[in-house]
């Protein structure tokens, strides 16, 4: 009887070591998996999505390589780094799909949607044309977009479905300083959208009064800006008090941050009052005519006091 049990003692003890073996070769395997599969997505994303010299225009030499990188329906633009500057659901390349682009369409709540394609829309940074062609596509504004990498502007014609320059439409490449600065627009834009950051998406990239200013000059009386302050040292209150120093502290309205961060801030050039009844039907026309989620943009926008 003992020899029994030592004998499935002994047995237990060799099934428990296999196992043991097969658990390390498992992970072994994984870990090797994993390797690999990590070594094809830099491939991927070092080498496969690169707009090369023959795309880029001349002059882009101290400005970060652009990549592109595919995931399922998704396509993502980089700006050289693991930072996500931009992306595009490949089925429907001319929606937004990503909450804070979305936000950034906010002005139209307060907007005459029956007036919007008469009205001018600008974009100070292209990122992956989101903006530029739901206005220019979706709501057939007069759109201009200013982007000072020409790789970013290649990339887009290229793989983010930016259509090429038309009567109502034109991308100029460009500092956004400068342009926010010139004369000849001033008074023109009715809707700015600013979205400005650097290639690993620390900081706004323009981010002074002086700035602000500027861009409110270029609004006309009913116009609005758009801006995204977003970024690991990004100190959002202090950019709110800037902007409000530049437009008026009535002059402003925030979303709610969202989940990955970004904080959406509306600036008028004239002031707007809260009516929650008007906001809401707004709300609601918008979602009939456009595919923006207008009616939750109420539960997390409010005037900045």
């Amino acid at each position: 009887m003992n020899l029994l049990n030592n004998l499935a003692l002994d047995l237990d003890a060799i099934f428990t070591q296999i196992n043991l073996i097969y658990v390390l070769t498992a992970c072994a395997l994984a870990m090797s998996m994993g390797v690999f599969l990590a070594k094809k997505q830099a491939r991927t994303f070092n080498e496969q999505g690169y707009v090369g010299a023959d795309t880029a225009t001349k002059g882009s030499e101290n400005l970060p390589n652009v990549n592109f990188f595919e995931y399922g329906d998704m396509r993502f633009l980089h700006l050289g780094t693991p930072a996500v500057q931009g992306s595009m659901q490949i089925s429907k390349p001319f929606d937004i799909h990503l909450e804070y682009v979305q936000r950034m369409m906010g002005w139209l709540l307060f907007a005459d949607l029956n007036q919007v394609n008469h009205l001018q829309a600008m974009q100070l940074g292209l990122g992956a044309a989101s903006l530029t062609k739901f206005c220019h596509m979706h709501l057939g504004m007069q759109t201009t977009a200013v982007e000072l990498n020409p790789q970013v502007v290649a990339m887009c014609r290229l793989r983010f479905n930016l259509p090429q320059d038309n009567a109502k439409l034109q991308v100029i490449v460009g500092d956004a300083a400068e342009i926010a600065g010139q004369e000849k627009w001033r008074g023109k834009i009715d809707a700015l959208q600013v979205d400005l950051s650097d290639q690993d998406a620390t900081c706004p990239a323009l981010d002074s009064e002086a700035f602000y200013a500027n861009c409110r000059e270029l609004l006309t009386d009913n116009g609005c800006m758009t801006v995204n302050l977003f970024g690991r040292n990004a100190n959002i209150d202090r950019s709110v008090q800037k902007i409000a120093n530049a437009f008026g502290n009535d002059a402003l309205w925030s979303f709610k941050r969202t989940k990955a961060g970004n904080t959406i801030l509306l600036a008028f050039r004239t002031p707007r009052t809260w009516d929650t009844n008007s906001l809401l039907s707004q709300a609601q026309a918008i979602q009939v005519r456009w595919p923006l989620p207008a009616a939750k943009w109420l539960k997390v926008l409010a005037p900045v006091h």
